[in-house]
């Protein structure tokens, strides 16, 4: 800054636009005088302080999961013990989730609350309810300070408790009923006039049994902004910055979303080959490091496009490994019966063999690596694997036999799915694939 002002005025920071960086350093440009454009450094703070933002919600009578602020780790248990499992813990003003786990068993959360304050930095820490099988939503808005525009809703694939960052999403929403839609626009206009955002908000929503939850704001620009622009033809970054700087948001000039022709599917693109021992399981820390776009004329091809750009080569045949958590039994039924349709052959682990059999899905036993050969690593690394679909109930069971079984997945490049919401819908696009009705289109020939 200092650089800056020895060659001319400075006439104002732009904080919106380098992601939690910058809205960190809030506080010191708004203890030095600095200007910073667009949304200020209370409404920053109003959106970032867990404490804060949670008494904002009550008063403007929006759901929040019970939760519970603790700045202390005795208060943080006591918090935790009140509230039950499942839990999540949520530091303040941190990038990407850090720290941020999803508690299932009690041994975990000494470990994890410690995580948390570390992370925080002198900051308070959310304990909240974690809403087990909620459908996520990320919405993107800018506001000029009276008139707010939802440039984007966006379904997440995978269910709640996966970072946003992490997650594919899909625009327009394909699953979410037209009466929760207008509440999520109500309820995204009521917090950005709330908070007196300037220029960009990121708002993260969960569903369950249609009741609407808030998970956070983000008074940002946030990572889905490229793919929403692409996706509606709308710069809305070029808007979001002309209302930081005093002008009015002229929602005319902003083209109206066409949804009887194209989805668009975002994609996560992760780095973990590069890096050995690290764990393919999702969860709420990010682990991504970019992400890549499917269009098409519905949702389906659009997502297959996707998993093709991210570098996942989804099968049309072969043998498919099933072994997932007790709670992912039952949604998994329809999934392996559309996999024997398909024409591929299932081989899993005991417990999910057994269940499937009783279910009179025809499906092979295969050891696990414990159990002796031959078992199933010695099937992925004689490419006799196709495709593999792993849940684990916790990080803690996800170890030994199931995450060596995951890291030879990425070695052999075996496509591999560990959310049940993830395998059903890329099983679902497996026959589009199959079809091979793909077309190729421009951007520009879809606005």
């Amino acid at each position: 800054i200092l650089k800056e002002k020895s060659k001319g005025n400075l006439l104002g920071i732009i904080a919106q636009f380098g992601g939690q960086t910058p809205i960190k350093l809030a506080k010191f440009l708004h203890e030095n005088s600095l200007p910073i454009l667009g949304t200020q450094y209370s409404s920053i703070d109003l959106a970032e302080n867990r404490d804060r933002f949670r008494k904002l919600l009550i008063k403007l009578k929006l759901r929040q999961a019970e939760s519970g602020i603790a700045k202390s780790y005795n208060e943080a248990i006591k918090i935790a013990n009140k509230i039950g499992l499942p839990l999540v813990v949520r530091p303040s003003y941190v990038l990407g989730g850090r720290a941020m786990e999803i508690v299932h068993e009690k041994n975990q959360l000494k470990n994890f609350v410690q995580e948390a304050f570390k992370a925080a930095e002198n900051n308070p820490i959310l304990i909240d309810k974690f809403i087990n099988n909620a459908m996520e939503v990320d919405v993107d808005a800018i506001s000029d300070g009276k008139e707010v525009f939802v440039a984007g809703i966006m379904q997440h694939i995978e269910e709640a408790g996966i970072h946003s960052g992490d997650s594919a999403c899909c625009l327009p929403p394909v699953a979410i009923k037209k009466e929760l839609i207008a509440e999520i626009k109500n309820q995204t206009k009521k917090l950005a006039l709330a908070l007196k955002v300037k220029g960009f908000m990121n708002v993260q929503y969960a569903i369950k049994n249609d009741e609407i939850y808030i998970i956070e704001v983000n008074p940002r620009a946030s990572r889905t902004v490229p793919f929403v622009a692409k996706a509606t033809g709308n710069a809305i970054a070029k808007v979001a910055a002309k209302c930081m700087i005093g002008k009015k948001l002229i929602k005319s000039k902003l083209l109206p979303w066409k949804s009887n022709n194209k989805v668009a599917v975002k994609e996560a693109v992760f780095p973990f080959k590069r890096f050995k021992g690290v764990d393919v399981l999702l969860g709420p820390e990010m682990k991504s490091t970019g992400e890549v776009m499917g269009l098409d004329e519905n949702f389906l091809s659009a997502f297959a496009k996707s998993q093709i750009a991210a570098g996942t080569n989804l099968p049309s045949s072969g043998t498919v490994f099933l072994s997932v958590k007790d709670s992912d039994k039952k949604e998994l039924i329809k999934i392996a019966k559309k996999l024997i349709e398909l024409g591929f052959s299932l081989v899993g682990t005991q417990g999910t063999t057994e269940y499937l059999k009783k279910n009179n899905i025809p499906i092979n036993k295969i050891n696990k690596i414990s159990e002796g050969s031959i078992h199933i690593v010695d099937l992925i690394k004689n490419n006799e694997i196709s495709l593999v679909i792993n849940t684990v109930e916790s990080k803690k069971s996800s170890m030994g036999d199931s995450y060596i079984m995951r890291r030879n997945t990425l070695v052999s490049n075996t496509p591999y799915y560990t959310t049940i919401k993830g395998a059903k819908v890329a099983v679902n696009s497996i026959e589009i694939i199959k079809d091979s009705s793909f077309t190729v289109r421009s951007l520009q020939s879809i606005y």
